[in-house]
């Protein structure tokens, strides 16, 4: 590389949420510094949030390295109480929490649900630590099998994976400061510092008992207020259908101009048995700018429902979403397609664009999902559920579902569909 020179990697970074946080070792910085990591700076952490709340624009290169931060206060606080983490396994750990969100393609979840269909994010991050792993000559090995679960130590991976992880722990505090939103402001520190190890599982003191109840209501309010939010959901929907319909003229032969990587995505069917190197590669060029600049241009596009959909977030004029308790009625569904349909010379597949049905899952905490556990002044463990006091947190452990419909406002005069 003509323009590599010698610089000092003991870097600070000036964080909103917790102040300076310190770059441990040159091994992190060189993955900090590495194009894959960098290309988080381009993905949104919070999706379409930002057209609900304006400040949402944090990206997941502030998450991750809020991940990193609070895990090493984390394994302070276990080393300090006496549960043994070697200087490898420490590494291992802070490597694992900083690259878990590293396979997030544009606007976080939306891929999913598109053009890279049934390849989870997180499958998407394990091919790139893996390949990360090539290129640092097999550093990266102990994170990685902390990552997948298969360390015998269980508790690590509990510390990047759980319901009171690293990651919800963050992006609860973050998506919270920077969407407004102070429901979802809770005390990490004092978390962090109830942590602790019993019989291999991670658990939180009992004196931090209402910390966790804080966390879980949060976490519950965090979800209907925000990444739940209507208006959200109706935007990420309309971005997903909009890189579903580019698939779908593409494949056609309509020739849609983009980037040469959003291209190759949308020419070809990518699933978890092709997702080559190549793939990985070209994936890892995708980021916001890609998407977005691809909608700035077709919303000239001829085909109406691709340029109708475009304008739509363009002009931040979306469909209409009602939310009900109760199923839609199929009846209604029809016959607003029928409407649409008849208004701009629509097929039936056309019109399903801009009318269809949904459902929201919201569940604060699961008994079934890697449980909370907390350390009774016994020494016994108990599930945070039936060791609080609070009626409440059973309920929080009960999914709750809602339906939702949308369709064109265009309709909503239409008395018969008010």
């Amino acid at each position: 590389m003509p323009f590599k020179v010698n610089i000092n990697k003991l870097k600070i970074f000036n964080d909103p949420i917790y102040g300076f946080i310190t770059i441990p070792n040159t091994l992190i910085y060189d993955l900090i510094q590495h194009p894959y990591f960098q290309r988080l700076r381009r993905i949104s952490q919070m999706g379409m949030s930002y057209l609900v709340y304006p400040g949402a624009h944090h990206t997941r290169f502030h998450h991750a390295l809020g991940c990193m931060h609070i895990m090493q206060k984390a394994i302070q606080t276990l080393q300090f109480k006496g549960v043994e983490i070697t200087k490898e396994e420490e590494n291992a750990l802070l490597i694992a929490i900083l690259l878990h969100d590293i396979g997030h393609g544009p606007f976080s979840h939306a891929m999913e649900h598109s053009i890279v269909e049934d390849v989870h994010h997180e499958a998407i991050s394990l091919l790139f630590m893996n390949q990360l792993n090539e290129e640092f000559d097999g550093q990266l090995a102990l994170a990685i099998q902390i990552f997948k679960g298969e360390y015998h130590k269980k508790f690590m991976y509990q510390l990047i994976s759980s319901q009171l992880d690293m990651d919800r722990m963050d992006y609860l505090k973050r998506d919270s400061f920077y969407s407004g939103v102070a429901e979802g402001n809770i005390n990490s520190d004092r978390l962090i510092q109830m942590m602790n190890v019993q019989d291999d599982f991670l658990v939180i003191e009992e004196k931090g008992i209402y910390s966790v109840e804080k966390f879980l209501v949060a976490r519950r309010l965090m979800y209907w207020q925000t990444y739940l939010h209507k208006t959200s959901v109706v935007a990420e929907i309309i971005l997903t259908k909009i890189l579903k319909r580019a698939k779908e003229l593409t494949q056609n032969k309509v020739i849609l101009h983009c980037s040469q990587s959003l291209s190759f995505f949308l020419n070809t069917k990518v699933s978890t048995e092709n997702f080559d190197s190549k793939t990985l590669q070209t994936f890892a060029y995708l980021d916001d700018y890609d998407i977005m600049g691809a909608i700035k241009e077709w919303q000239f596009s001829s085909d109406f429902v691709l340029s109708s959909l475009c304008k739509m977030i363009l002009e931040r004029d979306l469909l209409k979403i009602q939310i009900t308790e109760d199923k839609p009625q199929k009846e209604k569904l029809l016959a607003l397609k029928e409407k649409i349909s008849t208004m701009h010379s629509l097929t039936d597949k056309e019109a399903s664009y801009f009318v269809f049905k949904g459902k929201l899952k919201n569940q604060a905490y699961s008994k079934l999902d890697e449980p909370i556990l907390i350390l009774k002044k016994d020494k016994t463990i108990e599930d945070v559920a039936e060791a609080s006091d609070q009626s409440y947190l059973k309920a929080l452990s009960k999914p709750v579902t809602k339906y939702f419909i949308c369709y064109p406002k265009v309709l909503i005069d239409a008395q018969e569909f008010n």
